[in-house]
């Protein structure tokens, strides 16, 4: 990604980063809001006009970095397990995107998939509502896996099949309602 950027681009830049900052005061609420804010950049870019994005991918991928890091910050807090399983999830994850950078092949964002992210919110949402079950190695034989296998469901609708290219955010909205509808 250049160092220039379109007003477009800087605007959605602000939103992501100030979107990634509550999770610094709230583990498990501001997971939540920066990765809304994550997914809001198809919603910006269909009602803000100023040059577009450029090479959205790789836009995309630079702007995780700010939530992944925060995220990585707050689970240095974290007991050992959990600490340690972040900081792997997190390096593995890395691998990937240095990967794609190197590449430009989104399929390494499938192979190393951000399981760190849903291993996060797994382990802030524990610690808020669960606090109890602090240190249950049971919970990271089930949890672990799910998140893998969640994040992987992700990575392939977005990277493998790349479903969502073909789709504006009021596309989105307006096929996940036809869809729901469907089934209601």
């Amino acid at each position: 990604m250049g160092l220039r950027m379109t007003p477009e681009q800087l605007i959605i830049a602000l939103i992501r980063v100030l979107g990634s900052l509550p999770v610094l005061k709230w583990a498990f609420i501001g997971a939540i809001i920066a990765i809304v804010v994550d997914f809001s950049d198809l919603f910006w870019m269909s009602v803000i006009n100023l040059g577009g994005v450029q090479d959205y991918q790789a836009f995309d991928k630079f702007l995780d970095l700010v939530y992944m890091f925060a995220f990585l910050y707050v689970s240095f807090r974290w007991t050992n397990l959990d600490r340690n399983i972040a900081i792997g999830l997190f390096i593995f994850r890395m691998i990937g995107l240095i990967a794609f950078e190197f590449t430009g092949d989104r399929m390494f964002l499938f192979y190393f998939p951000n399981v760190f992210e849903f291993w996060f919110i797994f382990v802030a949402g524990r610690k808020r509502f669960f606090p109890s079950k602090e240190g249950h190695i049971s919970a990271v034989y089930i949890a672990l896996p799910a998140c893998l296998l969640a994040k992987l469901g992700q990575e392939w609708i977005i990277h493998g099949a790349k479903y969502l290219d073909q789709f504006t955010f009021f596309e989105a909205v307006e096929a996940i309602y036809s869809l729901l509808a469907f089934w209601v």
